[in-house]
């Protein structure tokens, strides 16, 4: 992996940042993109020779504008890509018949079309080196989970989209990782948004019962070197999707059982 150049988005915290870290320690070329630009600034200073190894970008993936410009950053200081992780994302939690459509329209524009942009800008440099496309998903993408149908419906979204980019470009070289981990301690509950779009502050579940961002990094890490097509984590999360496949009405009750178990849940 020497050398070799890997922009993350959403790169501030969670999963991003643990993946901008380990590839960094890997001595690969780091490129961190995210909204809060000092946050990038300063996770990159506890990184060595971050001058000459690491590029932070301030990037709202929501902007195609933005996402140009990230793939253009990225190519003037480095010269080529290998690797693009979709990692930014947001979520939600609320009833769809109390959501603001606003709120919708929003998980789309960061979860989904955040994928696309940079992907659609990359892609040529992408094909050049024969590089990955990672997106970080959802269990969400498979099995919709009631409360977050904005969030379901993006991870849905980005699922077809990164198949169908596989299949396309299966003859050309090109990897695409679809990376789907169970629930991870991370902030993105506590940036959750609600019906009305502010955010939800506190996770109304067990952070410290799940599993670590750092250990999810380290997953898709050793899956792109090994070149998978698909990486679902957790038990809970590959027993939901089997059983889904076979018994999609009895996992429709077991998934609204289970949510409505979340603390101030707002469906019983």
């Amino acid at each position: 992996m020497n050398n070799k150049v890997v922009i993350v988005t959403g790169a501030s915290s969670g999963i991003g940042k643990a993946l901008a870290l380990s590839y960094a320690a890997k001595n690969v070329l780091v490129v961190m993109a995210a909204r809060r630009i000092e946050k990038l600034e300063q996770i990159a200073k506890d990184i060595p020779n971050s001058s000459s190894n690491i590029l932070v970008v301030k990037t709202d993936v929501s902007n195609e504008s933005d996402c140009k410009n990230l793939i253009e950053k990225t190519i003037e200081k480095f010269g080529r890509i290998d690797i693009l992780i979709n990692n930014a994302g947001i979520s939600m939690r609320a009833l769809f018949e109390d959501t603001e459509l606003s709120v919708i329209k929003k998980l789309m524009d960061i979860n989904f079309w955040g994928t696309v942009y940079c992907t659609k800008f990359a892609l040529p440099h992408l094909l050049k080196s024969k590089g990955s496309v990672v997106g970080v998903s959802s269990i969400a993408g498979y099995k919709g989970l009631p409360g977050r149908t904005g969030y379901s419906a993006s991870k849905f979204a980005m699922h077809g989209f990164l198949e169908v980019l596989r299949i396309e470009n299966m003859k050309k070289g090109l990897h695409v990782l679809t990376a789907c981990p169970g629930f991870t301690a991370s902030n993105i509950r506590n940036t959750a948004l609600a019906a009305d779009g502010s955010q939800q502050s506190e996770s109304p579940r067990d952070e410290e019962k799940m599993m670590s961002a750092e250990e999810v990094a380290n997953r898709i890490i050793h899956a792109v070197e090994k070149k998978e097509d698909r990486l679902t984590l957790t038990t809970q999360g590959k027993l939901t999707v089997l059983l889904n496949k076979f018994f999609p009405k009895f996992m429709d009750k077991m998934v609204y059982n289970h949510m409505a178990k979340e603390a101030d849940s707002p469906f019983k």
